[in-house]
C-alpha cells in the first residue's frame, strides 16, 4: 500500500488508485489499478487491488456497500506483498472465477479478509476460487 501512495504521489506512471473510507483517520485502505486503465476484465493480473485495513468492520462494510472491488472482474486480492489468490467474476455466478495464486486461500493476508471477501462474493451469487 505504501509503495502505490509512493508511486501516485509521483506522477503516477502506472496509473493506481489509492481508496480509503475516511481520511485522515481511515479503517481501509485499498489500491489498484484505474480499471479504465486497464480493459480487459479478465486479467486477474492487471486486476490486483491491494488491502490494508484497520478494522475489519470498516473493510466488510466497503465488500458489501461500494463499487471498489470490481466483482465483475476477475480479480487477484493482496494481503501482504508476494501473495494473494483469484477472485471476482464477469460471468453469471455458476461460472468459475479466475485461479488462485497462493497456496492456501488465506497465505499471508490480514485475519478475516478471505472470510470477508469470500463472504461478499457469496452474498452476490459468486465464488471464489
Amino acid at each position: 500500500v505504501l509503495g502505490t501512495v509512493m508511486t501516485v504521489a509521483r506522477g503516477n506512471p502506472a496509473a493506481h488508485e489509492v481508496l480509503v473510507d475516511s481520511w485522515p483517520h481511515f479503517g481501509v485502505v485499498l489500491t489498484r489499478l484505474r480499471p479504465e486503465e486497464h480493459g480487459d476484465p479478465g486479467d486477474f493480473y492487471a486486476n490486483q487491488l491491494t488491502v490494508y485495513y484497520r478494522d475489519e468492520g470498516a473493510w466488510r462494510a466497503l465488500l458489501g456497500g461500494t463499487e471498489a472491488v470490481g466483482w465483475t472482474r476477475a480479480f487477484q486480492m493482496q494481503g501482504k506483498p508476494g501473495m494473494g489468490w483469484g477472485g471476482g467474476s464477469g460471468t453469471p455466478p455458476s461460472a468459475r472465477c479466475a485461479p488462485a495464486r497462493a497456496e492456501g486461500a488465506a497465505a499471508g493476508m490480514q485475519d478475516g479478509m478471505y472470510e470477508a471477501v469470500r463472504e461478499a462474493a457469496e452474498a452476490k451469487g459468486l465464488r471464489l476460487e
